[in-house]
């Protein structure tokens, strides 16, 4: 129960801002309000402000459920966060930092948007003031790697001490980049290239995540699949993965920003309606939305087809995403591909439905619904053995060129093109 005193301290209304097209600034969008139904449920209700409206190069938040309109938009889901919102928000991760630091007792949903860092993920940002505060201009460097480290491992362990001195600057090193979605310890990091997600190997973890990640971009790429660029750096005597920001461009004038929704608010589904999570249904949706179908929607078909032979069982809908660097949208680049070695081998399952058979990793249900993903039986047959083939016979020589370790190496071995994914 929240007391008097606890809902005084939280934030009851906030400014939503965007940066446009090509821009660096950012520009108040509308507002977000939530609120609650008669019947108790969270509801949250957004504008857009006739000020933005008023611009020629006004652009919608979300080109489903927040188009550009004078109408008072109402959601239910995600208790009572548009999609579009909760996708800047942070992640499992970066929730954890908030929650660890924000000195707050009670934490509702605008105060996590609140509360993360002003360099979200996509292009939107959030505040109590009409008008958006100027963007940071400065980040962690990758010099600066070995400390993150230390920190992330610390915040895993559960071993920092929030009031101590240097808690604030604990907080303000950790929170950049924690929208970037999943569990994984994160942050973002400079260089002379522009942004990096540098995301940091678990002591729990049961191999070098690090590496093997970085490896599956590879092995996706040998596929034909467009994936993220990715490093791995050595620092403190432990290797961090550096995934390059697709979501940031670098200009003279600073960093402009692209806008992004993930595939769970492309669905307009809840994180709990699994029944809701379809590959099918996503290309379905992307064939009204983004520029050009015919590139993107087989580019997810390939997608779903190589998460199927790595095993990726967790393809969950916030693991892929529409981009907008300019007007039109997009599919992003290829991100969060890890395997799953699994003990199971006549039958293993994707997050999300792929088929007749649902979620099946198979290659007769990938096979099923082709033509919802514009192509003919002929094409995606050659797609799905084609890939299956390079798969089979380069992943190990991938992950152990890009040094995974041959311990490693044996104990993924089992999550690509198992046994059941041919019958």
């Amino acid at each position: 129960m929240i007391s008097k005193n606890q809902a005084k301290n939280q934030a009851m209304e906030c400014f939503v801002y965007v940066t446009l097209p090509g821009q660096t600034e950012a520009v108040t969008a509308g507002r977000f309000v939530p609120i609650k139904s008669r019947d108790g449920t969270p509801l949250g209700k957004f504008v857009y402000g006739k000020s933005y409206l008023a611009r020629n190069d006004a652009a919608e938040i979300d080109p489903l459920e927040l188009k550009l309109s004078d109408e008072t938009y109402e959601t239910t889901r995600l208790g009572g966060v548009f999609g579009a919102l909760r996708d800047a928000g942070p992640d499992y991760w970066g929730r954890r930092v908030i929650e660890k630091y924000s000195g707050k007792t009670v934490l509702g949903e605008i105060d996590y948007l609140l509360e993360s860092p002003d360099d979200r993920a996509g292009a939107l940002g959030f505040g109590l003031g009409q008008e958006p505060p100027a963007p940071r201009r400065t980040f962690n460097k990758t010099l600066d790697l070995s400390k993150l480290q230390k920190i992330a491992d610390d915040i895993v362990r559960d071993e920092i001490d929030e009031k101590a001195p240097d808690a604030a600057q604990i907080q303000e090193l950790m929170l950049i980049g924690t929208s970037m979605g999943g569990a994984r310890p994160k942050t973002v990091v400079e260089d002379e290239q522009g942004l990096w997600i540098a995301k940091f190997n678990r002591p729990d973890d049961r191999w070098n995540f690090a590496k093997v990640e970085h490896a599956m971009l590879i092995l996706a790429k040998k596929c034909g699949i467009s994936a993220a660029e990715s490093r791995v750096a050595r620092v403190g005597g432990k290797d961090v993965l550096l995934v390059h920001r697709f979501d940031r461009f670098k200009t003279e004038k600073g960093y402009a920003r692209t806008r992004m929704i993930s595939g769970l608010t492309l669905l307009q589904a809840d994180e709990n309606e699994r029944e809701r999570w379809s590959y099918i249904s996503m290309a379905e949706e992307m064939r009204r939305v983004v520029a050009k179908p015919s590139k993107d929607v087989p580019e997810l078909f390939r997608r779903m087809c190589f998460n199927a032979l790595i095993s990726n069982l967790d393809d969950h809908p916030r693991n892929h995403a529409l981009i907008a660097k300019a007007r039109e949208w997009n599919l992003s680049p290829a991100y969060d591909l890890t395997p799953s070695p699994v003990i199971a081998q006549d039958q293993r399952d994707l997050a999300m439905i792929c088929g007749d058979r649902v979620r099946l990793a198979c290659a007769s249900n990938v096979m099923s619904q082709h033509t919802r993903f514009l192509l003919g039986p002929a094409e995606a047959k050659k797609i799905i053995d084609d890939m299956r083939q390079s798969v089979s016979a380069t992943w190990y020589d991938v992950v152990r060129a890009e040094g995974v370790s041959e311990k490693d190496a044996e104990a993924i071995r089992a999550a690509f093109v198992y046994e059941g994914f041919d019958r």
